[in-house]
């Protein structure tokens, strides 16, 4: 039976978390599970769609329509390779069509699913297009440590770890930091903080809930470093507003 929640002739932006089926809302399970169209996306370096494996449950006779996208830093590229993706999504959509993309973590943090809206706003009426939270990668790993994110006045910042320049300004910003792509430059990474004495205040989890592929790290002062993969979230818990005190790490 169709979820009420669900209309015909309409986008869902879905975010299923950062892998694991049982991180899945029920939201976004009842979508899924009634959509005409379920569109997931996946990474041309990758063989399957991790977002496609965690709603694999929820599957059963909907059209899956697995879509590669490029992994680079091209800003025109990626917008046109989304605009043509836009393009038939709205088609689907105005012929009455329920379209759901799934997309790990949440849709409006370093997703895909952030560019295929912007292309559809131009395609479809605004009622038309819906976005559904999800747990995102940075979430998880807090979970992983039960180390709170931020209390009281703490400022929590959110970035990708590829501009390390930015990356040291923002340690001087922050109470607590969060950190994608953690793995694209690891070495210096790990250098950065080791000379701003935070090793023993950083944690990271890469490939969360993907079985024997996952890595938890709970203290980096006491880690070997061994290669990891794209999706590695690191957490750096540089200290609390002074209203606070004693050590945080």
């Amino acid at each position: 039976m169709q979820d009420k929640m669900l209309k015909p002739g309409c986008f869902y932006a879905v975010g299923v978390g950062p892998g694991d089926p049982d991180l899945v809302t029920l939201r976004a399970a009842r979508l899924v599970e009634g959509a005409d169209v379920i569109l997931a996306p996946q990474a041309k370096s990758s063989k399957s769609s991790i977002a496609l494996r965690a709603v694999a449950p929820l599957l059963k006779d909907q059209e899956i329509v697995v879509t590669q996208y490029p992994m680079e830093r091209n800003n025109v590229k990626t917008r046109e390779h989304w605009g043509k993706i836009a393009t038939d999504v709205a088609k689907r959509c105005l012929s009455g069509q329920s379209v759901v993309q799934v997309t790990l973590g949440d849709p409006l943090i370093f997703a895909t699913s952030s560019y295929l809206m912007e292309a559809l706003v131009e395609k479809l009426p605004a009622d038309r297009i819906q976005t559904i939270p999800g747990i995102s990668a940075y979430q998880m790993v807090a979970g992983c440590f039960n180390r709170p994110l931020t209390l009281q006045e703490d400022r929590l910042m959110i970035m990708s770890a590829t501009d390390l320049d930015a990356v040291e300004k923002a340690l001087d910003a922050c109470e607590t930091l969060v950190l994608f792509k953690a793995a694209g430059d690891l070495p210096r990474l790990l250098e950065l903080l080791r000379r701003k004495q935070l090793l023993q205040c950083a944690e990271l989890v890469s490939a969360g809930g993907q079985g024997e592929h996952e890595v938890k790290v709970a203290d980096l002062s006491q880690w070997d470093e061994v290669d990891l993969g794209y999706m590695t979230t690191m957490i750096i818990h540089i200290g609390q507003r002074p209203w606070q005190e004693g050590p945080t790490c």
